[in-house]
């Protein structure tokens, strides 16, 4: 026996406040997305529906308490919007942030000028690689990623995708650190533009509960946060064309390191900050001499 179709104002509202009393900043957003998901439609067109009925009440509101438990909202409905795609993640794969779309359209706006291949290190779930492919229709990325869960998650996205973006992305199993495995599917000076969103909170910082449930592999870069960068600053290096351009996320607190390391190379000029509209430091960018 069914119970009475409830008014799809009263179930968002509800849920609203147990998000917000939970500590999530986005409670009436998320509280959308989760009834979008658990119907089957578009946030945008919530505001045709009136009442639900009890089967999907429940399923909302189940959806609803696992958010509260701070379950990123990505991993109860399964996927992630990143610029215009959208992924597939789940354990085992970090959630890309939309903070690093900046990093995107600094990618896609070089591609425009100077096209060539792209390069995504430390590619996750393929968001910044897919991304590029999708908006820069002429560009074939290559999507290097190391470790064998995120690996699972690159694959399948890449194959879910368009098969006119998809193709153009080709994954290598490979450790961005190693000078070596890199050389092995990218040859030297073949890169017109790469961009990282590499490991790189330093262990001592406070982060948000949802981020418990990202990978500690994917998030953290040792004590300064620099653990990954440092030793990938080289290889970028080699695989960079001349005049080529690379663009590293960093965390907020380590942007003069990464500029600093950038200079000591050698290899690198024009070396930038870059910050996001909040005016946090975002990124930096380089060229290769």
């Amino acid at each position: 026996m069914t119970g009475t179709p409830t008014p799809m104002s009263d179930e968002l509202r509800a849920a609203t406040a147990r998000l917000a009393d939970a500590g999530i900043d986005s409670a009436r957003r998320d509280a959308e997305w989760l009834m979008a998901h658990v119907l089957g439609m578009d946030t945008g067109r919530l505001v045709l529906v009136d009442t639900i009925d009890d089967a999907p009440a429940r399923a909302f509101r189940s959806a609803v308490e696992q958010r509260a438990q701070r379950i990123p909202l990505q991993h109860i409905i399964g996927t992630a919007a990143f610029g215009p795609v959208e992924l597939a993640v789940g354990p085992g794969v970090f959630v890309p942030r939309p903070e690093t779309e900046y990093l995107l359209e600094w990618a896609v706006g070089h591609l425009r000028v100077t096209p060539g291949t792209a390069a995504d290190f430390c590619s996750g779930s393929g968001a910044l690689a897919i991304g590029i492919a999708a908006m820069s229709p002429a560009t074939r990325v290559v999507a290097v990623e190391a470790d064998e869960d995120a690996l699972v998650w690159l694959r399948r996205n890449v194959a879910d995708t368009a098969q006119t973006i998809g193709s153009r992305v080709d994954v290598v199993a490979a450790d961005v650190t190693d000078p070596e495995q890199v050389a092995e599917s990218i040859p030297a000076g073949t890169v017109s533009v790469l961009v990282t969103n590499p490991p790189y909170v330093p262990l001592d910082a406070a982060v948000g509960p949802e981020v418990a449930h990202d990978p500690p592999r994917a998030v953290f870069g040792g004590a300064d946060g620099m653990s990954v960068i440092v030793p990938m600053v080289p290889v970028i290096a080699r695989t960079l064309a001349p005049g080529g351009v690379v663009g590293i996320e960093h965390d907020d607190t380590t942007a003069d390191s990464v500029v600093a390391c950038l200079r000591a190379r050698g290899d690198f000029e024009e070396v930038t900050r870059h910050a996001d509209l909040t005016g946090r430091p975002r990124f930096v960018t380089a060229r290769r001499r």
